[in-house]
């Protein structure tokens, strides 16, 4: 196949924002903007551009700076539904993936690549995972026990 395919690393909080990184999800925002519109102008030359969104991915130096004490490495892994941090081995996999000819017709993407994170935090009704198995049971109870629903 002719042509290349590019790809960017940003973040999952280019599109979302987040506080404490203005400069840094100013600037991955951009990044996301440019490989979309590259991705439309470029792609009748066989151009193709794409972006990984990486969710936390334990590195020795992103963890290092961020968490050296390791206190919150369970409270981000509680926010992960996969259960567990990425690895560097998924990243580059993915990454191999997108500028491989078996991704030729994937161009413009933005892919989030979190374990599930963000769809967790953003979602309103996400907290009733830490429900019990009991308190289930008795909301099924009431709701059954309620008349006109």
């Amino acid at each position: 196949m002719s042509g290349a395919s590019f790809l960017a690393i940003t973040t999952i909080y280019a599109e979302t924002g987040s506080g404490f990184v203005v400069p840094s999800a100013s600037a991955k925002a951009g990044v996301e903007a440019m490989n979309k519109s590259l991705a439309a102008e470029w792609g009748k030359y066989g151009m193709r551009f794409n972006v990984i969104q990486p969710g936390p991915i334990k590195t020795k130096g992103a963890f290092s700076r961020l968490d050296p004490t390791g206190a919150f490495e369970k409270e981000v892994i509680d926010r992960i539904p996969c259960g567990r941090l990425g690895t560097v081995e998924e990243l580059a996999n993915l990454a191999a993936f997108l500028c491989s000819d078996y991704a030729s017709w994937i161009n413009g993407a933005v892919i989030r690549f979190d374990g599930g994170e963000e769809v967790l935090i953003s979602g309103e009704f996400n907290s009733l995972r830490k429900v019990t198995r009991e308190q289930w049971d008795t909301i099924e109870g009431l709701i059954r026990n309620t008349k006109g629903s």
